[in-house]
């Protein structure tokens, strides 16, 4: 199983991944370390990505996906619809957790970040790419990392690949 936490930048995708993956006893790998430098550059800069600039980077994803061999957590933004149609080509089960918040918190997070190339300058083209899914686990950020982790643990029935 492959267990993409989704949402905007800012979203905690990488904080909740990395705390399921632990608890999980999977691996975890964040999306962004697939990205062109030419991506981080864009984004670093302010300046938002087309969908011609995330190709290759999807593309990427999709391919580890496939080459997967044991159960894993990847934290990526998959902001539409077809991205996730494309993520989904890589095969397995790939299941979806929407890291869902209101803006204004998603701002403050981003003001606050430290050492990420992604800041709040791209908030808002990431929430007019976004596509809502309808088909994902909907998970509001608004708790602690702690039990937001715990929640999707139950409501997936996820268990650990460790005896």
């Amino acid at each position: 199983m492959v267990l993409i936490i989704m949402g905007v930048a800012g979203a905690g995708k990488t904080t909740i991944g990395k705390l399921l993956a632990e608890k999980l006893k999977w691996k975890f790998y964040d999306a962004d370390d697939f990205h062109p430098k030419e991506n981080i550059e864009r984004i670093n800069n302010g300046i938002p990505l087309t969908d011609e600039d995330r190709l290759p980077w999807l593309l990427a994803i999709r391919d580890f996906i496939g080459r997967l061999k044991a159960p894993a957590v990847i934290a990526c933004s998959a902001l539409k619809e077809a991205y996730r149609q494309m993520l989904e080509e890589g095969g397995g089960d790939i299941r979806f957790v929407y890291l869902a918040g209101s803006p204004d918190l998603i701002k403050d997070r981003l003001m606050e970040r430290k050492g990420h190339f992604a800041g709040a300058s791209i908030l808002e083209s990431q929430l007019g790419a976004l596509e809502e899914p309808e088909d994902a686990l909907r998970v509001d950020i608004g708790r602690d990392p702690e039990s937001i982790a715990e929640d999707i643990i139950r409501k997936l029935d996820l268990k650990s690949t460790i005896k």
